[in-house]
Protein backbone atom coordinates (compact mmCIF):
# COMPACT_ATOMS: atom_id res chain seq x y z
CA UNK A 1 0.00 0.00 0.00
CA UNK A 2 3.06 2.53 0.75
CA UNK A 3 4.75 1.89 -2.18
CA UNK A 4 1.55 2.10 -4.32
CA UNK A 5 1.46 5.58 -2.75
CA UNK A 6 4.71 6.42 -3.23
CA UNK A 7 4.96 5.42 -6.77
CA UNK A 8 2.02 7.69 -6.96
CA UNK A 9 2.91 10.34 -5.67
CA UNK A 10 6.42 10.05 -7.50
CA UNK A 11 4.63 10.19 -10.83
CA UNK A 12 2.44 13.08 -9.79
CA UNK A 13 5.47 15.19 -9.20
CA UNK A 14 7.34 14.10 -12.34
CA UNK A 15 4.04 14.83 -14.44
CA UNK A 16 4.01 18.39 -12.72
CA UNK A 17 7.52 18.85 -13.42
CA UNK A 18 6.98 18.18 -16.71
CA UNK A 19 3.53 19.91 -17.43
CA UNK A 20 5.48 23.17 -16.09
CA UNK A 21 8.47 23.08 -18.47
CA UNK A 22 5.50 22.50 -21.52
CA UNK A 23 4.19 25.49 -20.29
CA UNK A 24 7.28 27.53 -19.87
CA UNK A 25 8.39 26.30 -23.70
CA UNK A 26 4.77 27.08 -24.46
CA UNK A 27 5.17 30.53 -23.63
CA UNK A 28 8.42 31.38 -25.57
CA UNK A 29 8.83 31.10 -29.73
CA UNK A 30 9.52 27.96 -30.91
CA UNK A 31 13.05 28.56 -31.56
CA UNK A 32 13.41 29.95 -28.33
CA UNK A 33 11.84 27.42 -26.51
CA UNK A 34 14.49 24.94 -28.61
CA UNK A 35 17.53 26.70 -27.74
CA UNK A 36 16.73 26.82 -24.43
CA UNK A 37 16.16 23.40 -24.12
CA UNK A 38 19.24 22.49 -25.84
CA UNK A 39 20.83 25.11 -23.36
CA UNK A 40 19.88 22.89 -20.25
CA UNK A 41 20.20 19.80 -22.06
CA UNK A 42 23.89 20.50 -23.06
CA UNK A 43 24.61 21.33 -19.64
CA UNK A 44 22.64 19.28 -16.96
CA UNK A 45 22.33 16.07 -19.43
CA UNK A 46 26.34 14.52 -19.65
CA UNK A 47 25.89 15.29 -15.31
CA UNK A 48 23.67 12.49 -15.21
CA UNK A 49 24.00 8.97 -14.45
CA UNK A 50 22.37 8.04 -17.64
CA UNK A 51 25.37 8.81 -19.61
CA UNK A 52 27.30 5.93 -18.48
CA UNK A 53 24.81 3.83 -20.71
CA UNK A 54 25.16 6.28 -23.78
CA UNK A 55 28.97 5.94 -23.14
CA UNK A 56 29.10 1.78 -23.13
CA UNK A 57 26.81 2.01 -26.26
CA UNK A 58 29.06 4.10 -27.79
CA UNK A 59 32.69 2.04 -27.13
CA UNK A 60 30.72 -1.27 -28.41
CA UNK A 61 29.81 0.63 -31.80
CA UNK A 62 33.37 2.75 -31.80
CA UNK A 63 35.73 0.51 -29.83
CA UNK A 64 38.93 3.09 -30.85
CA UNK A 65 36.62 5.97 -30.01
CA UNK A 66 38.63 8.68 -27.96
CA UNK A 67 37.02 10.34 -24.68
CA UNK A 68 37.21 13.33 -26.04
CA UNK A 69 35.31 12.22 -29.23
CA UNK A 70 32.61 10.64 -26.70
CA UNK A 71 32.33 13.13 -24.53
CA UNK A 72 31.48 15.58 -27.74
CA UNK A 73 28.62 13.18 -29.10
CA UNK A 74 27.25 12.51 -25.19
CA UNK A 75 27.08 16.54 -25.46
CA UNK A 76 25.31 16.84 -28.39
CA UNK A 77 22.85 13.95 -27.75
CA UNK A 78 21.52 15.89 -24.53
CA UNK A 79 21.11 19.15 -26.82
CA UNK A 80 19.44 17.18 -29.26
CA UNK A 81 17.06 15.83 -26.66
CA UNK A 82 16.43 19.08 -24.30
CA UNK A 83 15.66 20.29 -27.40
CA UNK A 84 13.28 17.63 -28.12
CA UNK A 85 11.56 17.95 -25.20
CA UNK A 86 11.28 21.89 -25.61
CA UNK A 87 9.51 21.16 -28.89
CA UNK A 88 6.97 19.63 -28.25
CA UNK A 89 4.84 22.44 -27.23
CA UNK A 90 5.76 23.47 -30.67
CA UNK A 91 5.18 20.31 -33.05
CA UNK A 92 2.67 22.03 -35.34
CA UNK A 93 4.45 25.14 -35.82
CA UNK A 94 7.59 23.35 -35.97
CA UNK A 95 6.37 20.71 -38.40
CA UNK A 96 4.74 23.23 -40.99
CA UNK A 97 7.02 25.75 -40.84
CA UNK A 98 10.53 24.28 -39.96
CA UNK A 99 10.40 21.27 -41.56
CA UNK A 100 11.39 20.44 -45.59
CA UNK A 101 10.31 16.93 -46.85
CA UNK A 102 12.51 15.61 -49.10
CA UNK A 103 11.88 12.59 -51.33
CA UNK A 104 8.37 14.42 -51.51
CA UNK A 105 7.89 11.61 -54.96
CA UNK A 106 8.22 8.65 -52.90
CA UNK A 107 6.19 10.27 -49.94
CA UNK A 108 3.37 10.45 -52.55
CA UNK A 109 3.70 6.89 -53.98
CA UNK A 110 3.88 5.39 -50.63
CA UNK A 111 0.12 7.04 -49.65
CA UNK A 112 -1.36 6.44 -52.78
CA UNK A 113 -0.45 3.00 -52.53
CA UNK A 114 -3.62 1.00 -52.01
CA UNK A 115 -2.38 -1.37 -49.74
CA UNK A 116 -1.09 1.02 -47.03
CA UNK A 117 2.23 2.04 -46.14
CA UNK A 118 4.48 1.60 -43.41
CA UNK A 119 7.35 4.39 -42.46
CA UNK A 120 9.63 2.85 -40.23
CA UNK A 121 12.45 5.50 -38.96
CA UNK A 122 14.83 5.84 -35.78
CA UNK A 123 15.03 8.34 -32.99
CA UNK A 124 17.29 10.50 -34.75
CA UNK A 125 16.56 14.64 -35.48
CA UNK A 126 12.85 15.53 -33.66
CA UNK A 127 11.32 11.97 -34.29
CA UNK A 128 8.21 13.60 -33.21
CA UNK A 129 7.74 15.96 -35.83
CA UNK A 130 7.28 12.97 -38.60
CA UNK A 131 4.04 12.49 -38.88
CA UNK A 132 2.62 15.77 -38.10
CA UNK A 133 4.33 16.79 -40.95
CA UNK A 134 2.90 14.58 -43.17
CA UNK A 135 -0.37 15.34 -41.98
CA UNK A 136 -0.02 19.12 -42.55
CA UNK A 137 2.46 19.33 -45.73
CA UNK A 138 0.67 16.25 -47.62
CA UNK A 139 -2.54 16.44 -46.13
CA UNK A 140 -2.69 12.52 -44.79
CA UNK A 141 -3.10 11.16 -41.62
CA UNK A 142 -0.32 8.46 -40.21
CA UNK A 143 -1.02 6.08 -37.43
CA UNK A 144 1.54 6.82 -34.64
CA UNK A 145 3.38 3.58 -32.73
CA UNK A 146 4.78 4.86 -29.28
CA UNK A 147 6.26 3.20 -26.49
CA UNK A 148 4.11 3.93 -23.29
CA UNK A 149 6.43 5.69 -20.22
CA UNK A 150 5.42 4.26 -17.41
CA UNK A 151 3.69 7.58 -15.83
CA UNK A 152 0.42 7.76 -16.95
CA UNK A 153 -0.15 10.85 -16.26
CA UNK A 154 3.39 12.04 -18.28
CA UNK A 155 2.11 10.29 -21.01
CA UNK A 156 -1.33 12.23 -21.30
CA UNK A 157 0.89 15.11 -21.77
CA UNK A 158 3.36 13.79 -24.21
CA UNK A 159 0.29 11.68 -26.29
CA UNK A 160 -1.81 15.43 -26.77
CA UNK A 161 1.56 16.79 -27.86
CA UNK A 162 2.42 14.41 -30.38
CA UNK A 163 -1.03 13.80 -31.75
CA UNK A 164 -1.75 17.23 -32.43
CA UNK A 165 -4.34 17.12 -29.89
CA UNK A 166 -5.80 14.51 -30.88
CA UNK A 167 -5.93 14.48 -34.81
CA UNK A 168 -3.21 12.14 -35.32
CA UNK A 169 -3.90 7.85 -33.89
CA UNK A 170 -1.42 7.04 -31.76
CA UNK A 171 -1.04 3.16 -30.61
CA UNK A 172 0.98 1.62 -27.63
CA UNK A 173 3.65 -1.04 -28.43
CA UNK A 174 1.17 -3.77 -26.99
CA UNK A 175 -1.25 -6.34 -27.56
CA UNK A 176 -3.97 -4.00 -28.42
CA UNK A 177 -2.19 -1.49 -29.66
CA UNK A 178 -0.62 -3.88 -32.40
CA UNK A 179 -4.29 -4.96 -33.59
CA UNK A 180 -5.14 -1.57 -34.15
CA UNK A 181 -1.83 -0.88 -35.82
CA UNK A 182 -2.50 -4.21 -37.87
CA UNK A 183 -6.35 -2.67 -38.87
CA UNK A 184 -4.65 0.11 -40.00
CA UNK A 185 -2.56 -1.69 -42.52
CA UNK A 186 -5.30 -4.05 -43.61
CA UNK A 187 -7.49 -0.93 -44.19
CA UNK A 188 -4.77 1.12 -46.82
CA UNK A 189 -3.68 3.51 -44.07
CA UNK A 190 -0.51 4.13 -43.14
CA UNK A 191 1.09 3.68 -39.94
CA UNK A 192 4.63 5.19 -38.47
CA UNK A 193 6.75 3.04 -36.42
CA UNK A 194 10.28 3.68 -34.95
CA UNK A 195 12.49 0.30 -35.11
CA UNK A 196 15.97 1.13 -32.74
CA UNK A 197 14.87 0.03 -29.52
CA UNK A 198 15.77 -3.18 -27.87
CA UNK A 199 12.48 -6.35 -28.46
CA UNK A 200 13.47 -9.24 -25.95
CA UNK A 201 10.69 -11.24 -27.86
CA UNK A 202 12.03 -10.77 -31.24
CA UNK A 203 14.61 -12.16 -33.60
CA UNK A 204 18.17 -11.35 -33.32
CA UNK A 205 19.62 -9.26 -36.55
CA UNK A 206 23.08 -7.63 -36.26
CA UNK A 207 23.01 -3.61 -36.06
CA UNK A 208 26.15 -2.30 -36.47
CA UNK A 209 27.75 -5.60 -36.48
CA UNK A 210 26.21 -6.45 -33.00
CA UNK A 211 24.00 -8.75 -31.76
CA UNK A 212 20.48 -6.79 -31.38
CA UNK A 213 17.07 -8.07 -30.37
CA UNK A 214 14.75 -6.75 -33.05
CA UNK A 215 10.87 -6.77 -33.02
CA UNK A 216 10.26 -8.00 -36.78
CA UNK A 217 6.52 -7.00 -36.60
CA UNK A 218 6.75 -3.81 -38.90
CA UNK A 219 7.91 -6.49 -41.48
CA UNK A 220 5.49 -9.14 -40.80
CA UNK A 221 3.18 -6.86 -41.27
CA UNK A 222 4.42 -5.26 -44.59
CA UNK A 223 4.47 -8.88 -46.26
CA UNK A 224 1.38 -9.58 -44.95
CA UNK A 225 -0.98 -6.96 -46.50
CA UNK A 226 1.58 -6.24 -48.91
CA UNK A 227 2.12 -2.66 -48.13
CA UNK A 228 4.74 -0.29 -48.79
CA UNK A 229 7.94 -0.28 -46.49
CA UNK A 230 9.39 2.94 -47.04
CA UNK A 231 12.59 4.01 -44.66
CA UNK A 232 12.43 7.61 -43.09
CA UNK A 233 15.14 9.76 -41.90
CA UNK A 234 14.53 12.72 -39.87
CA UNK A 235 17.49 15.37 -39.57
CA UNK A 236 17.63 18.59 -37.15
CA UNK A 237 19.77 20.74 -39.91
CA UNK A 238 20.42 23.80 -37.45
CA UNK A 239 18.63 25.20 -34.24
CA UNK A 240 14.94 24.12 -34.62
CA UNK A 241 14.87 23.55 -38.47
CA UNK A 242 14.34 20.28 -39.89
CA UNK A 243 14.29 17.75 -42.94
CA UNK A 244 12.47 15.04 -42.99
CA UNK A 245 13.92 12.27 -46.01
CA UNK A 246 11.87 9.79 -47.35
CA UNK A 247 12.98 7.06 -49.67
CA UNK A 248 12.37 4.09 -51.82
CA UNK A 249 10.18 1.65 -50.54
CA UNK A 250 12.37 -1.91 -49.77
CA UNK A 251 11.79 -4.95 -51.50
CA UNK A 252 10.28 -7.27 -49.44
CA UNK A 253 9.49 -9.89 -51.82
CA UNK A 254 11.62 -11.91 -54.14
CA UNK A 255 11.24 -12.23 -57.91
CA UNK A 256 8.98 -14.89 -57.93
CA UNK A 257 6.66 -13.44 -55.60
CA UNK A 258 7.73 -15.41 -51.81
CA UNK A 259 8.20 -13.43 -48.94
CA UNK A 260 12.41 -12.15 -48.33
CA UNK A 261 13.21 -13.61 -45.55
CA UNK A 262 12.91 -11.18 -42.42
CA UNK A 263 16.08 -11.20 -41.13
CA UNK A 264 17.57 -9.88 -44.37
CA UNK A 265 14.85 -6.99 -45.07
CA UNK A 266 15.91 -6.51 -41.32
CA UNK A 267 19.24 -6.40 -42.28
CA UNK A 268 18.67 -3.72 -44.91
CA UNK A 269 16.54 -1.86 -42.27
CA UNK A 270 19.33 -1.34 -40.03
CA UNK A 271 21.97 -0.82 -43.01
CA UNK A 272 20.27 2.59 -43.53
CA UNK A 273 19.81 3.71 -40.16
CA UNK A 274 23.53 2.60 -39.61
CA UNK A 275 24.33 5.26 -42.27
CA UNK A 276 22.52 8.12 -40.57
CA UNK A 277 23.51 7.48 -37.74
CA UNK A 278 27.29 7.60 -39.01
CA UNK A 279 26.42 10.86 -40.45
CA UNK A 280 25.09 12.81 -37.47
CA UNK A 281 26.07 10.51 -34.29
CA UNK A 282 25.12 13.36 -31.46
CA UNK A 283 21.46 13.18 -33.24
CA UNK A 284 20.60 9.32 -32.13
CA UNK A 285 19.51 8.61 -28.43
CA UNK A 286 22.47 6.15 -27.64
CA UNK A 287 20.74 6.07 -24.18
CA UNK A 288 18.55 2.90 -25.14
CA UNK A 289 19.77 -0.47 -24.36
CA UNK A 290 20.07 -1.18 -28.00
CA UNK A 291 22.32 -4.29 -27.46
CA UNK A 292 22.84 -7.31 -25.00
CA UNK A 293 24.73 -6.37 -21.76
Amino acid sequence: MMTDFLKQFRYAGEAFGLAFLFLVFLILPATTASNLGGWLGRNIGPKLAASRKARRNLSRVFPDISEARSDEIITGMWEHLGRVIAEYPHLETLALDHTQIIGQENLQNALNNPNGAIFFGAHLGNWEINGAAVLLQAGQEVALSYRAPNNPWSNKLLMRARTLGGRLPAYSKSRQGGKAMMETVKNGGALGILIDQKYNQGINVPFFGLEAMTNPFFVQLAQKYSCALVPIRNRRLDGANFSLSVYKSLEIFEDDGKPRAIEDVIGDAHALLEEFILETPEQWLWLHRRWKD
